[in-house]
């Protein structure tokens, strides 16, 4: 897509669609009244400017705009009211087959978030019946948009497709093998520093964890190493993200019911997420030392497979009983989390698909952030509330480390109560990254949505990728 800005009048304007944000308070806009010969006092009966609402005015006379589309944006135009805004207005155009669309801007600071916005909308993640494709060929942002950086939201916005496109792809297709060559491939094309470490590398380097839930299926375990290390770097810190990437979670032997086990391809949603932020940053150049760690997997039921009772030993020598091979993520994790500390990250965010209980705690509105580090935590929610996405933090009391004791082990991979199970899996991570400042990122309710809204499509959201990447700016 071809991203323009034009600082004229709109009327000026040729173009397919001209998009409106309106808030509850229906002001007037800049010459819209007039273009409506005077029609604006009876269009508020039918729109009033609630979030998601949308009316669309066809062929006003004497214009060169085919038709202006009006969307509420609620009480306030927000970081979070303006991307489903974006999004929104490219899903209306792409259904009018409108090549050119132009939007409305009032404010610099909204061009970050409304072209993320459209990018989202607009974009038509792979079927294997129709195949990818963008519907709009030009995006024209019209009015406040001087000195905007429209670079750096568009690889933003890239980077949020790029991650959507790898979740929704079908785990028969993305293997392991597959996402690590692809995270490889990709990372040295964005002049990442990139390490590949097989199943033999894994065994050497002690990674019992990760290769017991590798070990049912035909298809090896990876780790992936991505490192941005540029020369401007500014400070001493070197910040690690580390992405949970089950490519698909059959559940092991502990099986998952049959029912929308199809969606497990999306288990790999943190790997994809973080290798996604690392794309971005490299393309942005942003002036900041940060790495990633991959941690790829299939959990898959077979004769070799992990089974309920095992004792296993992670990277750090910590022992691990197997109560359910269905609490593997947090497995994968264990072992990444002691490598980042090992190469010396001063920060660590992990994130991952990986309880159900965080969608009965929180639905899918918020990602959960538990953390040792109430700084860092506070610094994500904040990074999220800038960019239009919600975390909440939940308590990490040290009472709730006690289910995950082991009794023949130093823990146990699941506790033997229903209780808290979002925060005692973030306990049990907790015991790999030794004092180093970590906050983990459980995004299994907001990942994925199974519900079409009016701005959001059904399916891979890539939630978090713009949290972290305002977080990784922060740093810069």
């Amino acid at each position: 897509m071809k991203i323009t800005t034009h600082t004229g009048p709109w009327e000026t304007l040729s173009v397919d669609a001209l998009a409106w944000p309106l808030t509850t308070a229906m002001q007037p806009q800049r010459g819209l009244d007039s273009a409506l010969a005077g029609l604006w006092s009876e269009i508020g009966a039918e729109f009033k400017g609630k979030a998601g609402e949308s009316l669309v005015l066809h062929r006003p006379p004497g214009e060169h705009v085919r038709r202006h589309v009006l969307i509420g944006v609620g009480k306030q135009a927000d970081a979070f009211s303006l991307h489903a805004f974006g999004s929104q207005a490219a899903r209306i155009a792409g259904k009018m087959s409108a090549k050119r669309l132009a939007i409305i801007v009032s404010d610099p600071a909204q061009v970050r978030r409304v072209v993320e916005g459209v990018l989202f909308g607009d974009c038509h993640l792979r079927a294997v019946k129709d195949g990818n494709g963008s519907a709009i060929e030009e995006l024209i942002l019209c009015g406040a948009v001087e000195n905007c950086d429209i670079a750096a939201a568009q690889i933003d916005g890239d980077a949020i497709n790029y991650a959507r496109e790898l979740i929704t792809a079908p785990a028969n297709e993305l293997g392991p093998v597959e996402l690590a060559d692809r995270a490889a491939a990709d990372g040295r094309a964005a002049g990442l520093e990139v390490e590949v470490f097989d199943e033999t590398a894994l065994r050497s380097m002690g990674a019992g964890a990760i290769l017991a839930v590798g070990q049912g299926s035909v298809r090896p375990p990876r780790l992936v190493r991505l490192s941005w290390a540029p020369q401007n770097a500014k400070g001493s810190g070197h910040l690690f993200l580390i992405g949970k990437g089950i490519t698909f979670d059959s559940g092991g032997l502990s099986l998952k019911p049959a029912d929308s086990m199809e969606k497990m391809k999306y288990d790999m949603a943190g790997a994809a997420t973080m290798l996604a932020v690392m794309l971005a940053a490299a393309r942005r150049r942003l002036p900041v030392r940060v790495s990633a760690l991959l941690a790829l997997a299939e959990n898959m039921p077979s004769g070799t497979a992990l089974r309920p009772g095992d004792v296993i030993a992670a990277m750090n020598g910590k022992t691990i009983e197997v109560i359910n091979t269905d609490a593997e993520g947090r497995l994968v994790l264990a072992d990444a989390l002691v490598y980042a500390t090992r190469l010396g990250a001063t920060q660590i965010i992990d994130a991952a698909t990986l309880t159900g209980a965080v969608s009965v705690a929180l639905g899918s509105v918020n990602v959960a952030v538990l953390s040792n580090n109430d700084a860092l935590a506070g610094h994500i929610r904040a990074a999220g509330q800038s960019v239009g996405e919600r975390f909440w933090q939940l308590p990490m009391d040290e009472e709730y480390l006690a289910p995950m004791r082991g009794d023949i082990s130093d823990l146990r991979n699941a506790s033997a109560e229903r209780k808290a199970g979002t925060i005692t899996a973030a306990k049990f991570l907790e015991q790999f990254v030794s004092e180093t400042p970590w906050a983990h990122l459980d995004i299994a309710g907001t990942a994925w949505t199974d519900k079409a809204t009016a701005a959001y499509p059904k399916g891979a959201t890539g939630v978090a990728v713009r949290t972290l990447l305002r977080l990784v700016e922060d740093l810069a």
